[in-house]
């Protein structure tokens, strides 16, 4: 069984939406047990009644919840019995196999670092975001964990994608990208500039080059490699543009008599459309590099969210991503190594 832990305090939907993905899990997945990390008393109370395996279920107390307006760091260090913390606690101890989250994500970021631990060899844990894309969907990594990154961190963080995505996401030699202002190998600022060769030399990923904003929608890469500033400004420019581009489409489709009858007919394919693009089918963004999968997911989740955040983390446990990140990381330490000698 894969050993999955998860805040049932976390996010704004919390406790009942992720009791109710974690129900919804057991029922589509029977390879996975789970673990109910909150207020016991809060939780068993909306299990009362309902129909699951019992054996596949455990709940674990936690007394306290971090907030969202609660200091990261301070939280994590005072709020020793928060679900949070007490699920990361299983992560760290080999009692689970991944944790969800859909609760505070600067906590969630904290916690990773100090209470889980990282990888040997893996110097920086990077966020990762799948956006969707006309080709399917890519991995930005980082998205909002390390703001400043040496060239080194961005050759491991392409290493950890790489692996990630073919791993879980079943995608085959993926074609790992460096976000940058232009295709050119010579453009961009020092820590691409100096990225850029290291990846090339790298084996084991398929590095295609440069990967412009502009071109991630249209799916150029597989893996978009940044620092988590650039990121996370990809990252909500993606948000807010699929947001704008459909308040547009609505208001359009409503503006008129013919408009409406339009949008009637258009209906069916414009769902399958927007689904394509909805984010929230993947569930959440992992933490990856730790010990063990960390997966936030978004702090408004809904049951479904929260089931396939769960979901995806069967496909890490299943095919020892974590074993196979420390053997890729040890072997491109000499890629690096040999870089700064010459």
């Amino acid at each position: 069984m894969i050993r999955i832990a998860i805040d049932a305090m976390g996010g704004d939907n919390a406790p009942a939406a992720n009791i109710e993905g974690a129900l919804l899990a057991l029922q589509e997945s029977s390879e996975i047990s789970l673990i109910l990390v909150g207020k016991e008393e809060e939780i068993n109370r909306i299990l009362n009644g309902r129909s699951y395996e019992k054996d596949r279920l455990t709940v674990i107390n936690a007394s306290e919840v971090i907030e969202t307006g609660d200091v990261p760091v301070m939280a994590v260090q005072e709020k020793k019995d928060s679900s949070l913390v007490v699920g990361m606690k299983l992560l760290r101890t080999g009692e689970a196999d991944a944790f969800i989250s859909c609760g505070s994500t600067g906590a969630l970021l904290v916690a990773g670092q100090v209470i889980a631990g990282r990888l040997k060899g893996v110097k920086r844990a990077p966020l990762g975001v799948l956006l969707p894309t006309r080709k399917g969907e890519t991995l930005l990594i980082d998205c909002g964990a390390n703001v400043d990154a040496r060239p080194e961190n961005l050759l491991q963080f392409a290493v950890i994608g790489s692996l990630y995505m073919e791993n879980v996401r079943g995608i085959k030699s993926p074609r790992v990208g460096l976000v940058n202002i232009g295709t050119e190998e010579e453009k961009g600022n020092q820590l691409t500039r100096e990225t850029y060769p290291l990846l090339k030399q790298l084996s084991g990923i398929n590095f295609i080059g440069n990967a412009e904003a502009r071109d991630i929608p249209a799916g150029v890469a597989d893996v978009c490699v940044c620092e988590a500033f650039s990121g996370n400004v990809v990252l909500k420019m993606y948000e807010g543009t699929a947001k704008a581009l459909l308040g547009e489409i609505k208001s359009a489709l409503k503006s008129s008599f013919l408009g409406k009858i339009g949008g009637l007919l258009i209906k069916p394919s414009l769902k399958k459309l927007l689904k394509t693009f909805d984010g929230s089918e993947n569930g959440g963004a992992p933490m990856l590099g730790l010990n063990g999968l960390v997966v936030k997911a978004h702090g408004n989740s809904d049951a479904n969210q929260v089931k396939n955040a769960i979901l995806q983390s069967i496909g890490f446990s299943r095919n020892n991503v974590n074993e196979k990140i420390v053997r890729a990381i040890a072997a491109m330490k000499k890629t690096v190594e040999t870089a700064e000698q010459a």
